[in-house]
């Protein structure tokens, strides 16, 4: 079983160094995983750092790791942006949760015209707390070396602004451009995903989206839940720019 756990930094770790896990990774390891000495754990820091060694001392305080190998990755060429709108339920978390497996970059929560959750006030930062909490754990099942941002609540005009620096493509049902041609055509450009809540993209959300530059794509023939066009299209975006070569 891999063990994956996230410190908030690495700087200056070399191979023979001693690492240490505190706090909730600490206990996480001693009395939930029963990391033992002698096991192996791969520690990262979210920033491109990861080191993995031998257990030396393990307790609920404090976890040691000998650094066996120290391996620095460089941040992916192009970022790619998830702009997922909320929704009832579980189902935004489930794509946020999902697209992190799936190598997303930054997330953004989105305010969306249809979307049933609402977040106002205190509730904006506590729900972007949670899903910080959901990538945190995502990235580490995935034993990911970069931890994606979750960026503030936005509205309909901090999507229509990433146009200025991004391909935006909003998938649409209904969008006339296929996603492979559109992502062909960003070149090498930043992507943002767009992803709608359950009643999908308003009419003019869309309408503001295109004004600015976005493209109304469509994946397939299906018409996907909001919990799974996230996720889909960054699989076929792998898929399609060499991220899973």
């Amino acid at each position: 079983m891999a063990h994956f756990y996230l410190v908030d930094s690495l700087e200056g770790a070399e191979p023979g160094g001693l690492v240490r896990l505190e706090g909730q990774e600490a206990r996480h390891a001693a009395t939930v995983s029963r990391i033992r000495t002698g096991e192996t754990l791969t520690v990262g820091d979210g920033r491109g750092t990861v080191v993995t060694g031998a257990v030396e001392a393990a307790a609920p305080s404090a976890v040691d790791v000998r650094a066996e190998r120290v391996e620095r990755i460089s941040a992916p060429d192009r970022e790619v942006v998830l702009v997922q709108a909320l929704a009832k339920g579980d189902r935004d978390e489930l794509a946020v949760q999902a697209a992190t497996e799936l190598g997303v970059d930054r997330i953004v929560p989105w305010q969306a015209e249809r979307s049933v959750s609402r977040w106002s006030g205190p509730k904006a930062e506590r729900g972007r707390e949670r899903w910080g909490t959901i990538v945190r754990e995502a990235v580490k099942q995935s034993m990911r070396p970069w931890l994606p941002e979750v960026a503030p609540l936005a509205g309909r005009g901090e999507v229509a602004a990433l146009a200025a620096t991004h391909a935006v493509l909003v998938l649409e049902p209904t969008g006339g451009t296929p996603f492979a041609d559109a992502v062909r055509a960003a070149g090498g450009r930043d992507l943002a995903l767009v992803v709608g809540p359950e009643g999908g993209v308003s009419g003019p959300e869309l309408e503001a989206l295109t004004a600015a530059g976005a493209v109304a794509v469509r994946l397939g023939p299906e018409v996907l839940r909001t919990s799974t066009a996230g996720p889909a299209a960054l699989a076929a975006l792998a898929a399609l720019t060499g991220r899973w070569a």
